[in-house]
């Protein structure tokens, strides 16, 4: 009788450690509280971990208008008064 191999077989129990088990865990930067090591943001304070992890920050608002402004000027002088 042929032997099936299974999805059974592949799971083999000296892989197993007890170590691979337990949560790693380390202090948010932010709150301090115990958060799992993997984690992009914290789940409690609900801040990135680090500033890779940030989404890009969006610019001030006095640069998008003052960019605006000027654009504006450019095509009225283009343009003409």
């Amino acid at each position: 009788m042929a032997r099936r191999v299974g999805v059974e077989d592949a799971w083999d129990d000296d892989d197993f450690s007890p170590e691979d088990d337990d949560d790693s865990t380390i202090a948010c930067p932010h709150c301090r509280r115990q958060i799992h090591e993997e984690a992009e943001r914290c789940p409690y304070c609900e801040k990135y971990i680090s500033e890779e992890d940030a989404p890009p920050a969006r610019k001030p608002w006095w640069i998008l208008i003052g960019v605006g402004l000027c654009l504006y000027v450019l095509y009225r002088w283009i343009v003409g008064w």
